[in-house]
């Protein structure tokens, strides 16, 4: 999750001479540096509550194995350095990578945060979670109010790289625009780490589009949609798609405005991708499994896909396409309208 990703800051295209610096809603401050003069593999700075990393000098030569030069107990967790420490903790020097012995597989995501991250407790990982999901949750609230106002659908497409989004909004938008008898006003919102080509695709069929750059940031967060509405004249009753980075981990977290996260899932990518990333299935309502034209090439199962996802979300919406072919998108299209038609009465 983000409180261990390393995440970048964001920037609206086009760049200029001053760019703006968009905070998450959180803090980049955090001690990284973890340097200790530790004779053992691995840095444990402690935390005591007051925010400020103690550095404790260990002279014990730590091996994976756990045993230890000191002949100190390691299980019981009492370290004695010449000092009494307080610890707002108790498994600071405990390992997260749990080890099944049957198969000798490593497990990093244990514990209350379900992640990992050297030189960081368990509960000091949620603390941070928490501070940052927190903050972002009230700018999505900010941003979930303006675009009900409008009355607006707004849409997050979640993916992994090479699903077909793009392509998927493309199609989209062109049918949207050119609907009969009455066009629907649409907008998109493109987030990437680099470049605006998804971004240019978008205007080619003349509909606006924002494009974010994350830099090293591996989704969007609700601070930076909020600039990119700044920059969007959204028309009263449209849809915004807000096309996410490519990542099936990270934006499951992060509320943006949206009305619905929409996952899709390409026949190319294999049955189990819900039971490997079932935070993002779970957080989402519809799930779009794409490029269903290339089923006759594959060897892909999907009824197995679908129960999968059921499985992990059993209230998920599934739809099957083909942004190439057209099959489907009349499925998806009407979807999109049913949506529209039944926002909240407020946001209408």
């Amino acid at each position: 999750m983000c409180t261990v990703c390393g995440c970048g800051s964001a920037s609206l295209e086009p760049k200029t001479d001053h760019p703006h610096p968009h905070d998450h809603g959180h803090s980049h401050d955090h001690p990284h540096d973890h340097s200790h003069d530790h004779h053992h593999d691995h840095d444990h700075p402690h935390d005591h509550g007051d925010g400020v990393p103690h550095q404790h000098a260990h002279h014990h030569h730590h091996h994976h194995t756990h045993s230890h030069d000191d002949h100190h107990d390691h299980g019981a967790q009492d370290h004695h350095h010449g000092a009494d420490h307080a610890h707002d903790d108790h498994d600071h020097h405990h390992h997260d990578h749990d080890h099944d012995h049957d198969h000798d597989d490593l497990h990093f995501g244990k514990g209350p945060a379900g992640a990992h991250a050297p030189g960081l407790s368990q509960e000091r990982m949620v603390r941070i979670e928490r501070n940052i999901l927190g903050k972002n949750a009230a700018l999505a609230a900010v941003n979930r109010a303006r675009l009900q106002e409008l009355g607006v659908l707004a849409l997050n497409l979640v993916s992994s790289p090479g699903s077909g989004k793009t392509t998927l909004l493309v199609e989209t938008v062109t049918a949207l625009r050119t609907q009969q008898p009455v066009a629907t006003p649409v907008a998109v919102i493109e987030g990437d780490q680099q470049t605006s080509n998804d971004a240019d695709r978008i205007r080619a069929t003349g509909a606006p589009a924002v494009q974010i750059n994350t830099g090293k940031g591996c989704h969007l967060d609700a601070h930076m949609v909020g600039h990119a509405l700044e920059r969007l004249d959204l028309s009263q009753g449209g849809v915004l798609f807000i096309e996410n980075v490519g990542n099936l981990v990270c934006p499951a977290a992060f509320d943006l405005g949206e009305a619905h996260k929409v996952v899709v899932l390409s026949v190319t990518e294999g049955e189990d991708k819900p039971l490997k990333y079932p935070d993002m299935f779970a957080a989402a309502d519809l799930m779009l499994l794409t490029k269903i034209d290339l089923l006759p090439h594959l060897d892909f199962d999907v009824a197995a896909c679908l129960a999968n996802a059921r499985r992990v979300n059993p209230r998920l919406e599934m739809l099957t396409l083909s942004s190439r072919s057209g099959e489907g998108m009349a499925g998806w299209l009407g979807w999109l309208a049913f949506r529209r038609a039944t926002l909240p009465r407020s946001a209408r």
